[in-house]
């Protein structure tokens, strides 16, 4: 059995969860794939968290171990005819500090990585955690965070979070055609009490026009997941 691509913690994902209509997603929409709804809502999310303890095919590649990521992504659902129905996430940008992950996530699993300079800070109080996830792009800095109680809680079955966090699969468009299918590996994440929130993203000049209208609307929902260690599976290319 081959080895996972890669294995590494995932921690304090702080998402910020949007509604937008699915027209929008179209462009990115893989073969084979179609949108994921709870509730009849389809959402987009960022996403800031941290790559801890990162190693591909087993290995540490010095200084490419603990690293932020900061990704705009949405959900899909694919009905594998062996498996059933398979939930996962298509990413429509991701954002990195290393030019060396960028490079292998473009090229080998068809994602849309860049590299940016990149910050973060996580403050743990005894009456509450602070995390912040920051970027620079076209000159200027963008930013969000979170202010939550310091204790995380289980997730609730059927709620928001959940469908949120509990996609197992990574989709990318590959032509019109094919897809890029590879599983991701984790256990159900714990999340934050939110207290309070902010964010400073122009959307329209990181994420292009389509997106530009989120500078100005209210996420639908903000929460911080603990996160856990992950293991990404080698990809599979689906012809259709």
């Amino acid at each position: 059995m081959p080895s996972p691509f890669l294995h590494a913690q995932w921690r304090r994902l702080l998402m910020l969860n949007y509604a937008v209509e699915p027209a929008r997603l179209q462009p990115w929409l893989p073969a084979g794939t179609e949108i994921d709804l709870w509730n009849g809502q389809c959402y987009v999310s960022v996403v800031g968290f941290m790559f801890l303890d990162t190693r591909v095919m087993g290995w540490k590649i010095p200084f490419h171990t603990d690293f932020e990521e900061i990704n705009l992504r949405f959900y899909v659902r694919r009905n594998d005819p062996q498996l059933g129905w398979k939930r996962g996430v298509v990413f429509i940008r991701e954002i990195v500090p290393k030019p060396a992950i960028a490079w292998v996530a473009n090229t080998l699993y068809r994602e849309r990585y860049a590299t940016r300079k990149m910050w973060h800070q996580w403050q743990e109080k005894p009456e509450q955690l602070e995390v912040e996830y920051a970027w620079k792009e076209s000159g200027k800095w963008h930013a969000f965070g979170i202010q939550t109680a310091p204790e995380a809680m289980d997730l609730k079955a059927g709620s928001e979070a959940e469908f949120i966090t509990e996609h197992y699969w990574g989709y990318a468009r590959h032509g019109a055609r094919r897809t890029v299918e590879y599983q991701v590996e984790h256990p159900s994440w714990q999340v934050y009490p939110m207290l309070n929130w902010h964010a400073d993203i122009d959307f329209g000049t990181v994420y292009g026009a389509e997106f530009a209208h989120l500078s100005q609307a209210e996420p639908l929902s903000v929460f911080l997941a603990e996160g856990s260690e992950i293991i990404v599976n080698n990809k599979t290319n689906i012809l259709l």
